[in-house]
């Protein structure tokens, strides 16, 4: 994982934006096909997943956040 520093609103801005495509890419194919084949199951593990993408984003800018 690269660590990068953020010094401003603007940093954690741009962060935000490319974490989130990353998570998107990673995560969205897999949901939108299971939504588009209307398999419950899967769109269930795809959404958990998505949603584990997201929590472990923030979880890693919380972690940041925190003195060591």
């Amino acid at each position: 994982m690269e660590t990068i520093e953020i010094n401003g609103r603007s940093d954690f801005a741009l962060w935000a934006i490319q974490r989130a495509q990353e998570i998107v890419t990673a995560e969205g194919a897999a949901f939108a096909v299971a939504a588009r084949d209307m398999d419950e199951e899967e769109l269930a593990q795809t959404a958990a997943a998505l949603g584990k993408a997201i929590s472990d984003a923030m979880l890693e800018v919380f972690d940041g956040l925190t003195a060591e």
